[in-house]
């Protein structure tokens, strides 16, 4: 690409053109053609065509490029139809093509703001900067991250999963018990086929709306846009078998397809199955270890246990190693530790040196190998997850380079001939349009406001937005202010953590009390406990519960009182506790001794009583913050249950799967043999059917998603492997293996590798973490290895602004 110069500037200019007569890239081309309608837009295949034609106008440059003067500095150019992003995408005056004198054009701030508006947006989501950046683009760009929009499309994902309850066979019946259930509702043909095209039709305009915006040359980088219009047109084409066929075919390929559609919608879960996937050479070293220590071990226990002439003495090999598939179902499921000690008490009882055997196995396989595969795992996934989050970073600095190289265009300022810098108006009048949280927003302008005058530099913009790198826990309001001397002694004492100390004190008296009344009313009938102690102490508890909410109000004040997660919870407790106590008084009278009154409606006093003290219970959790190590453990939970969303989607995804494929294999195997009566039938113990396990099974998909819970936790999964075995054939272990391996052994090590790094994380701050002041901060789970993470360079950005497919960056 040849480089063109004038005095102190360079452009780059587009090979095979020619420099304008100022040396510089010719930029006046006119309006640019319209985006398709919003309600018009093109399917999946038509898409392709819209983005061939818009490739040609792709390179065009961001802003105009420098005037003749002693300022002029690199800057993004573009030579796009310009527009207010409020005006409702309407086209305005053109940036590049309105003349005026002494120059090739003039400048359209609005485009400036709005491309820089776009830009930290999507530095805030982490998201990709490389789409279109016309006026009519960023309006579409913006509605289509909207709120609205992304709910729309998180509710249809949602729908078109939910389907498979209803679908045929439907899971609405009472029990899944073949036995006992009843006959499933069956929706009319056409009911969930019309729910399904409303759902491909949002899923054909999300699509469409991606790829038209990122471009063809985007387009055809990104592998799971075209994995999307794939599934999309597999989806439709078996659409129309089913309908088709009046809604009788054997099989759906599109209800296996379905979690792709809440896979590709998640550029979190994304990075995480492209970290599986890179984790898996490494899993598959430590697994076929694994593999031929369960072979050896298995040709082993069938030389050991062989076969011989006395058959009591054969009841190892009759029971656990009779051939090789059941040597290996026997030894797999004892890696689980499912069977232990079941597969090894025949042997011992035979001969006591035969446990040998069994230890040994179980020492290598399940303490050595299966922990060494979840530290591999651990080690491997978190250096993949790190490259992951080290792009977001990148994405995010990114984002926010884009936006300063934008606003460094709106007015000749510069501190030296080398450096640029972006008024301080500019960036005040951007941050009021971006959409971002409020406090984060607030924070960014104070700091602004404390720049000292002369515009921002690159770094200076930069670290302007480090506020995006945590969030506001908490903000405590002041306590009121008392004239009275004897309410600032109340306000001192009730204010004080002693006073919370107290609470939880006579909260753990609650405690002993109502467990001391369980264990002595334990064998009791009904008839014969006496609820008077259990009535007076309950009344003295929470009379305690509500004089101290009452105090803690006058002492902190509603607003601080409420700005206390555990006060709420307190609180709210009390209410319910005070509802019940009254509630029993107006139906049963105040206690007294010998005081059992009569089931009255739906609830007798001691349930009534018993629910209050479930609540009570729940109460004791209020000394959880007051011990130190407890509180680590609590929040390292709290933060996994907001940071497991993609953790969690990956199983849903895994779950959907799987229980779709088993319905479509084992669906209406397992039956009830004949008109025989279970009561009187001797069933061999330990088999599925003396379990009276019937309730597990794949015959409708909610049945399906218990039956892998039950497998994945492994207790007794080798029933299952031995129930459907039989009921239709030996190869139907692999379908268990196989779950049990993605669900028990990598998922399960990947939500271990997350707890780890997490506790570890807020175990090696402990020391450090400053203590709690009015107003406290915590980093986001993006950042999570915050401290390990590389800040891109100055070249890193420039060159990476430099390859965008949209603009143009004059350097």
């Amino acid at each position: 690409m040849p480089i063109t110069c004038r005095g102190r500037s360079c452009a780059f200019a587009p090979e095979g053109r020619k420099p304008g007569r100022s040396g510089l890239l010719p930029w006046t081309r006119g309006l640019a053609r319209r985006p398709p309608p919003l309600f018009s837009l093109p399917g999946p295949l038509a898409t392709w065509r819209s983005m061939e034609q818009g490739s040609r106008l792709e390179k065009e440059p961001l802003l105009p490029p420098p005037l003749p003067g002693p300022a002029e500095r690199p800057r993004l150019h573009s030579a796009r139809d310009s527009g207010d992003l409020e005006d409702g995408g309407r086209r305005g005056v053109s940036a590049a093509s309105s003349p005026r004198p002494g120059g090739p054009g003039i400048d359209d701030p609005d485009l400036y703001f709005n491309q820089a508006v776009v830009f930290i947006e999507d530095a805030i989501q982490y998201r990709s900067i490389n789409h279109r950046v016309d006026s009519n683009s960023l309006w579409l760009y913006r509605w289509y991250y909207s709120e609205v929009c992304q709910w729309i499309l998180i509710l249809t994902i949602t729908l078109i999963l939910a389907l498979a309850f209803i679908e045929t066979p439907s899971s609405l019946t009472v029990t899944s018990d073949v036995r006992y259930r009843s006959e499933a509702w069956k929706p009319p043909c056409g009911l969930t086929e019309s729910i399904e095209l409303l759902c491909f039709l949002v899923f054909i305009v999300d699509v469409s709306v991606k790829s038209y915006l990122i471009g063809w040359e985007e387009f055809r980088k990104t592998k799971w846009l075209m994995a999307y219009i794939l599934v999309l047109l597999i989806s439709l084409i078996d659409w129309s078998i089913s309908l088709s066929s009046f809604c009788h075919e054997n099989l759906r390929i599109r209800r296996i397809l379905r979690p792709f559609f809440l896979l590709q919608n998640s550029s979190m879960m994304k990075k995480t199955l492209k970290s599986v996937k890179r984790t898996l050479p490494e899993i598959t070293s430590v697994m076929l270890l694994l593999a031929v220590h369960l072979f050896l071990f298995t040709m082993f226990g069938m030389l050991l246990f062989a076969r011989t002439k006395d058959a009591q003495q054969d009841k190892e090999w009759q029971g656990y190693f009779h051939n090789l598939t059941d040597s290996l179902t026997s030894l797999l499921v004892l890696l689980t530790t499912a069977n232990n000690p079941d597969v090894m008490i025949p042997a011992y009882s035979k001969n006591r040196a035969y446990c040998i055997f069994f230890i040994l196995f179980t020492v290598i396989g399940n303490l050595f190998l299966m922990n060494l595969l979840t530290a591999i795992i651990y080690n491997q996934f978190r250096g993949y997850l790190l490259k992951s989050v080290q792009s977001s970073l990148f994405r995010r600095r990114l984002g926010i380079r884009a936006a300063f190289e934008v606003l460094c265009s709106l007015k000749e300022t510069a501190i030296n001939k080398n450096a640029l810098c972006v008024q301080s108006e500019a960036l005040l009048q951007v941050l009021q349009k971006v959409k971002m949280d409020s406090y984060c927003k607030e924070a960014i302008i104070r700091k602004l406001q404390s720049c000292p005058p002369g515009g921002l530099t690159a770094t200076r913009f930069q670290t302007l937005f480090d506020e995006l790198d945590k969030y506001k826990v908490k903000e405590r309001p002041p306590k009121p202010d008392y004239q009275s001397p004897f309410l600032q002694r109340v306000q001192f004492i009730f204010g004080h953590h002693y006073f919370g100390y107290l609470g939880n004190v006579v909260a753990v008296a609650n405690i002993f009390c109502v467990c001391e009344v369980m264990v002595i009313d334990a064998d009791k009938p009904p008839a014969l406990r006496d609820d008077f102690f259990l009535g007076v102490t309950n009344c003295f508890f929470i009379l305690y519960y509500l004089l101290e909410i009452l105090l803690k109000l006058v002492a902190l004040g509603l607003k601080r009182y409420l700005s206390y997660p555990s006060n709420i919870f307190d609180g709210l407790l009390t209410l319910v506790l005070m509802v019940l106590e009254v509630s029993t008084f107006a139906v049963y009278g105040f206690p007294h001794p010998g005081w059992r009154p009569e089931i009255l409606g739906l609830l007798s006093l001691w349930d009534m009583v018993r629910l209050a003290n479930m609540l009570i219970v729940f109460r004791f959790l209020r000394i959880i913050p007051n011990i130190t190590f407890m509180s680590l453990v609590a929040s390292t939970l709290l933060d996994l249950v907001k940071n497991i969303r993609t953790f969690a989607g990956i199983l849903v995804v895994a779950f959907y799967a799987f229980a779709i494929i088993g319905m479509e294999l084992f669906g209406g195997t397992i039956t009830p043999m004949g008109n025989i009566s279970f009561v009187n039938t001797t069933f061999k113990c330990g088999i599925f059917e003396q379990l009276e396990y019937w309730p597990n099974n794949f015959d409708d998909f909610a049945a399906a998603l218990v039956t892998l819970w039950d497998v994945m936790v492994v207790n007794n999964w080798q029933v299952f492997l031995e129930a459907y075995s039989r009921y239709t054939s030996p190869w139907s272990k692999l379908y268990f293996v196989t779950w049990w391996l993605t669900s028990s052994v990598i998922w399960v090590n990947l939500f271990i590798a997350l707890l780890l790094e997490n506790f570890i994380h807020k175990w090696d701050r402990r020391c450090h973490r400053p203590s709690l002041s009015e107003v406290e901060y915590q980093m986001t789970v993006e950042l999570l290895f915050r401290d390990v993470l590389e800040e891109p360079t100055e070249e890193e950005l420039i060159a990476r602004l430099h390859q965008h497919p949209h603009m143009h960056l004059y350097r």
